[in-house]
């Protein structure tokens, strides 16, 4: 597990991708629904580099309690 600031900032992307894909399935218009597929692929973009941040951190703590 990363950081807890990194850990925060993954959970709040999980949450904005929930919830763009959810107005893109209420959506109404294509533009919007379209508007808001890209937010949603945006922050699953956002979710997976904070999931390599908290990797690439946990590897650091690792390699820190080593030495």
């Amino acid at each position: 597990m990363g950081d807890p600031e990194t850990e925060e900032l993954r959970v709040e992307q999980v949450q904005k991708e929930i919830a763009a894909r959810k107005r893109a399935d209420d959506a109404g218009d294509p533009r919007e629904e379209h508007t808001e597929e890209r937010r949603a692929e945006r922050a699953a973009y956002l979710k997976e580099k904070l999931k390599e941040r908290a990797k690439s951190e946990d590897e650091a703590r690792r390699e820190e309690n080593d030495s």
